[in-house]
């Protein structure tokens, strides 16, 4: 049984790192949520280089009057992880690996649930589509608000997970079912 989770995490992965490649890499999704284009790049890019040097999460708010914040102003988000371009590679190998593990554990999760999810396709399926739910609402979800994303990219990632998800689970699930379903 171990054999077989393995193999259909792995299968999983291999899902997971298509779809990525073809949502992200083809069809530039996260590229058009997370790297909009600044007016004035240069300029602002200076400015921060300037007045950004730690890394961190930085907020920068309105002008605060004698009644408080002014409503209706716009809050800007700063996030500096201390990387230039150089860790692209790391950060690659890094989200290959904890892609792998998050497949090979949803596949080694799905092993161990009850006779009735593991016997029905759909219901193996179902699992995965959850799983997708859950880590959107736990994950994607929490990035809306101040300093995060509006709520129409916060709402395209999280059906972008659970599409993820379900889609690795169409293979997972086939996979990965018990043995005398296999022999059919």
């Amino acid at each position: 049984m171990m054999k077989r989770v393995i193999v259909a995490g792995v299968l999983g992965f291999i899902v997971l790192a298509l779809w990525t490649f073809v949502v992200n890499g083809i069809f530039g999704l996260r590229h058009t949520l997370d790297m909009k284009q600044v007016t004035n790049e240069r300029q602002v890019y200076e400015t921060l280089k300037i007045n950004v040097p730690a890394p961190g999460r930085y907020i920068c708010n309105p002008p605060i009057t004698e009644s408080g914040f002014v409503l209706n102003e716009p809050v800007f988000s700063v996030q500096y992880s201390g990387f230039g371009h150089e860790a692209a590679g790391r950060e690659s190998i890094t989200n290959m690996l904890l892609g792998l593990l998050s497949t090979l554990l949803a596949a080694f999760l799905l092993s161990l649930s009850g006779d009735r999810i593991f016997r029905s396709y759909v219901r193996r399926l179902l699992y995965f589509s959850s799983l997708g739910l859950f880590v959107a609402l736990a994950s994607e979800m929490g990035n809306y608000g101040i300093g995060g994303y509006p709520l129409g990219d916060t709402v395209i990632m999280s059906v972008e997970t659970i599409v993820k998800w379900t889609i690795v689970g169409l293979v997972v699930a086939w996979w990965l079912k018990p043995v005398a379903q296999r022999a059919r």
